[in-house]
């Protein structure tokens, strides 16, 4: 759903919405893996995983993390903007591991928006669900400046 950036403050403390669920299966924890270099067999070694902890390989921390792109994407779809940066990301934690063949979704709302000389602050909440499961595999606070047109 596009949104005017002028509408931003006015959306602190609301949920903007749930995205579409997302399978987290082998082959990506792989191309992470690859990727980043990170191969622990809790996310690469289906046998030794299917005998440890977890009952079968999990997914990185940070692959959850990175799905926010994903997930964030629609929700960021802002007119009246010059640029959109990210700017960081606050508060991060991973309560519960993903394992694979697992799905989830973002739950994402507005946590703050401050005005700043660049443009705005805008602070988002992200709370990535898994399907059948109670405790989130990540709580994240992304943060974004957001510039818009008459201040570019």
């Amino acid at each position: 759903m596009t949104r005017h950036v002028a509408e931003l403050p006015g959306l602190v403390g609301a949920e903007l919405g749930v995205t579409d669920w997302q399978l987290i299966d082998q082959h990506r924890v792989d191309l992470f893996a690859e990727a980043t270099g990170d191969h622990q067999w809790i996310h690469v070694d289906r046998e030794r995983a299917a005998a440890g902890p977890f009952g079968t390989t999990i997914a990185h921390g940070y692959l959850t993390l990175s799905m926010l792109s994903l997930f964030l994407d629609p929700f960021l779809e802002l007119e009246g903007v010059a640029m959109q940066l990210n700017y960081g990301v606050d508060r991060v934690r991973f309560p519960h591991p993903v394992r694979t063949g697992s799905r989830i979704r973002c739950r994402v709302g507005v946590e703050s928006v401050e005005a700043t000389t660049n443009g705005l602050r805008l602070v988002l909440k992200c709370v990535v669900e898994i399907e059948g499961v109670d405790k989130p595999a990540c709580v994240a606070f992304p943060v974004a400046m957001v510039v818009p047109e008459e201040a570019a």
